[in-house]
């Protein structure tokens, strides 16, 4: 699963590691707390078949909505079931996306019912790039609002320690393939990460609420009386 996430990478990075046509009208970065519901940039084939750099909602509306929240709140779609799922089932064919982050978060539970957040980045450094779907939703009005899911499957065994499930993560040269450049067969790309690809630790709580903002939220909490707080790497 992913919840939340980091966006810290600038808008014309961004369209120069996708070689990508920006929009003018990004959202701001960095933020430390991307929440569903908020804008976030994601990249898409156009119609002219260049890579745009675009604004979308995430949380992916289906065409039956009558209101943005006429249903569940979509913001993951499952690689298991995706083309199958009447909701997602043609834009997994026609509508495939890439959305590139810093890093993201997920919770474990204490015993208490506690939620401790870790937040995961790659080893190397770079952006993760995670396979997403969209579609343009219109409104009774006829308002249109382009919106995204992230693409999800099981968890390779270090992210297995925190939550079953992870983002689907695209390397460089899978890019083509699932925004359809490349021709048939993405979906051997919806398998999780290798084992060493991502790095996590615990941060603080203060990431609990989706009001917190800053670069602190991803500091590494040191805590020697906490286990759990200590980074784990490939393992």
């Amino acid at each position: 699963m992913c919840g939340r996430f980091v966006i810290t990478q600038p808008s014309d990075a961004m369209a120069q590691l996708f070689e990508a046509q920006p929009d003018n009208d990004l959202p701001d970065v960095p933020n430390y707390n991307v929440c569903p519901t908020n804008q976030i940039h994601v990249v898409s084939k156009s119609e002219g078949g260049t890579r745009r750099l675009t604004k979308m909602r995430w949380g992916f509306l289906p065409a039956w909505y009558k209101t943005t929240n006429a249903g569940p709140l979509l913001i993951n779609a499952r690689s298991e079931t995706i083309a199958h799922k009447p909701a997602f089932r043609e834009a997994v064919r026609a509508r495939r996306a890439l959305v590139a982050v810093t890093g993201f978060y997920e919770w474990t539970k204490t015993p208490e019912g506690q939620r401790n957040p870790w937040y995961i980045t790659r080893v190397d450094g770079a952006a993760i790039v995670m396979a997403a779907v969209w579609q343009d939703w219109t409104s009774p009005e006829g308002d249109v609002l382009r919106s995204c899911a992230l693409v999800t499957t099981g968890a390779n065994a270090p992210m297995s320690k925190i939550h079953h499930r992870m983002p689907v993560i695209l390397q460089q040269r899978d890019w083509p393939l699932w925004l359809g450049e490349a021709g048939h067969g993405a979906a051997v790309l919806m398998r999780a990460a290798p084992d060493d690809a991502l790095r996590m630790h615990r941060v603080k709580r203060d990431v609990n609420s989706n009001r917190a903002s800053g670069a602190a939220l991803i500091h590494e909490l040191i805590d020697d009386d906490d286990v759990a707080a200590q980074t784990m790497v490939g393992r």
